[in-house]
């Protein structure tokens, strides 16, 4: 929704309030590790593999561990449902989110836990769960914006068709900073990452499985646009291309940093092939103080031509 406030300028009515200057965490300086896991049918193999990698991650040093979308199930309008947990019952009927918890507590580290099928109240919903250090959630981010495609003589796909939308943007706080949740089909949509860089995130990780076209197309121009926009790190975790599945996943799982050689916005950084395996690569925040020293795109807003709102005071 736009609102008028004179015949050349219009408020964007959003659900923040202002912008929250960069404050640097207690850990500024960390690697990150991204699981680019192969899917399968057997979903006790999926945790199995999940285990590993995260174990691999964290023997490389890694502090921030981030899994792929739909990582415990083939992405699949078939198998949502079959592999769905409710996270709010026991651990033996949610065995992937209990994974995920002890494997953060046992490692001491944090996970953002790429997405699953969730079970809540009837409606079925594509999940991301971060655990912190501790094995506590630390918060759940439900897919916002749901995959709808209809390419003729490529793929034909609606989300929508089986998942219910989540509504509420997601950003934790972590020893390692802010971190902005978004999965896969959000990565598409400017405006979340625009919030998340306004409420102080460090970096937005995007777990997702594009597909081939779209993955070629998108994926890393995407990335690179979120980050550069934004002026801050992007993260995002794919499964492997021969995963199980209604389509071949384009893989790729990569970081992007706001600058690079002090000149560059965008930058990729560290990225995967299409195969399963680990990536780790290191996250230092003082590149987003460069970058927002070096071209100040806060300063240079047009303030008097747009500028955000909160919503709950928006005009009807």
């Amino acid at each position: 929704m736009m609102m008028a406030t004179s015949s050349n300028s219009m408020v964007v009515n959003t659900s923040f309030d202002a912008l929250s200057p960069l404050k640097l965490p207690t850990i500024s300086k960390f690697k990150i590790g991204l699981c680019q896991l192969s899917v399968t049918l057997d979903k006790n193999q999926n945790l199995i593999h999940a285990r590993n990698s995260i174990k691999v991650a964290v023997e490389q040093g890694a502090k921030l561990v981030v899994l792929p979308e739909m990582w415990n199930c083939p992405y699949s309008i078939d198998y949502f449902a079959k592999y769905a947990e409710d996270f709010d019952d026991d651990k033996d009927a949610s065995p992937s989110f209990s994974l995920l918890s002890e494997a953060a507590s046992c490692h001491g580290i944090t996970i953002v836990g790429g997405s699953m099928p969730e079970w809540n109240d009837g409606q079925l919903y594509n999940t991301c769960c971060v655990f912190g250090p501790d094995g506590k959630l630390k918060a759940k981010h439900r897919k916002i914006h749901l995959f709808d495609t209809d390419i003729q003589g490529d793929i034909s796909f609606k989300e929508s068709d089986t998942f219910s939308a989540g509504d509420e943007p997601t950003i934790v706080e972590t020893e390692m900073g802010r971190i902005g949740v978004g999965i896969c089909h959000d990565i598409r949509f400017p405006e979340l990452a625009l919030l998340y860089r306004a409420k102080g995130a460090h970096i937005i990780c995007y777990p997702g499985a594009f597909s081939m076209s779209t993955g070629e197309l998108f994926w890393e121009l995407v990335q690179r646009a979120r980050a550069a926009d934004n002026q801050i790190f992007v993260a995002t975790c794919s499964p492997s291309r021969d995963s199980t599945g209604f389509y071949k996943i384009w893989g790729h799982s990569s970081l992007v940093a706001p600058v690079f050689e002090q000149v560059l916005s965008g930058e990729m950084i560290a990225t995967s092939g299409c195969e399963e395996t680990v990536v780790v690569a290191e996250i230092d925040y003082s590149a987003i103080e460069l970058q927002r020293h070096n071209i100040p795109l806060e300063r240079q807003r047009r303030r008097d031509v747009y500028e955000f709102i909160n919503k709950s005071e928006a005009e009807p």
